[in-house]
Order: C-alpha cells, then structure tokens, then sequence
C-alpha cells in the first residue's frame, strides 16, 4: 500500500520501470509489479483486517492519520481507502537464459 497516495516517489519510479528490486529481511529479488484493482484490493485489505483483529485499533489508528478521515472498517471505508492508497502486487520475476 502507498502510505501517501498515487504521487509518493517510490510509487511512481515502480510504475516508470518493468522491474522493481525488493528486499524483505535477508532476501533480494527483482520482481514484477501490478496495481490492484478495485474489489482485488478490498479483499485484501478485508482479509489483512480479519486476520489480525488484535492490531484493529491501531491500524485503524494510523489509516485515519494517513487518509484524513475517521477510517472505521466498514466496506464504504475500505473501497474510499483503495481509491486513495493504491495497493501494489509484486511477484518474483522468473529469469530465463538465453542461449544461442
């Protein structure tokens, strides 16, 4: 999710490029990315919800700090959340040889 919208930098330079260069605690990969539609990002800000309720009042927290307005969870605050901190997809990027 882009914490700062559609302008932030790092969001912007994925979108100007085929491949984004990712690293989540000792791993390093090149990935490609994808922007998530509409419903695909409800459903995954409505699963990441279910499956950490504990963490809710915070989330909620910071999401409402984020966005400007009271975020309360419900589907109108999540499709409003989607349509203003885009969601990204990054997979692996499968690299081929080529041989001659």
């Amino acid at each position: 999710m882009s914490g700062f919208g559609r302008k932030a930098n790092w969001l912007r330079n994925i979108g100007a490029t085929d491949s984004a260069e990712i690293d989540i605690a000792s791993e390093h990969f090149r990935a490609t990315s994808r922007f998530l539609d509409e419903d695909e990002a409800m459903g995954v800000i409505t699963g990441y919800e279910h499956r950490n309720r504990l963490m809710l009042p915070i989330v909620r927290s910071v999401l409402s700090r984020l966005l400007g307005w009271k975020y309360t969870g419900t589907d109108a605050d999540r499709r409003k959340l989607v349509r203003s901190l885009p969601l990204i997809a990054f997979r692996p990027r499968i690299v081929t040889a080529d041989f001659e």
